[in-house]
């Protein structure tokens, strides 16, 4: 149990609605439900968030919005090196435990993919790539005269 004051997932909510204006009550429980944040309960089943329940929900959320991280990628993160909001708010890019080797990326290896194009090696590389169509990958033409 941890001491001080803490806040409903409204209140969660609202303090961190104006930085993720895309956060819901929703998402919040999602995140909870894949094991990202663990806010305590009451005996009646109400979540209590604590501020570094906030910290770290507020972390997660920086990531995937900043960082393109997959929530894959930040649960391993977060179940291997742990969650300390002084080292991780603002101080430790994301970037760099993108680049911290097989321990977060498993199976993943250097070099070109399968189809011998690069792999991109950064999140924002990756988002690009997607957007892009598959690294210059194109689609098939679904009319019927060619």
């Amino acid at each position: 149990m941890t001491d001080g004051p803490y806040h409903s997932i409204g209140e969660v909510l609202s303090l961190l609605k104006e930085e993720h204006e895309d956060l819901t009550i929703s998402k919040i429980r999602f995140l909870e439900s894949q094991g990202l944040i663990e806010p305590e309960r009451t005996p009646s089943g109400y979540r209590r968030f604590y501020d570094t329940d906030i910290d770290r929900l507020r972390w997660i959320l920086s990531q995937q919005r900043d960082n393109f991280m997959p929530l894959k990628v930040i649960k391993r993160h977060l179940d291997t090196e742990g969650f300390d909001p002084a080292a991780e708010i603002g101080e430790r890019p994301m970037a760099e435990v993108a680049t911290a080797g097989p321990s977060l990326f498993s199976g993943r290896r250097d070099g070109p993919g399968r189809s011998g194009r690069p792999r991109p090696s950064e999140p924002r590389q990756r988002a690009a790539v997607e957007r892009t169509g598959r690294a210059g990958a194109q689609r098939p033409s679904l009319r019927s005269d060619q």
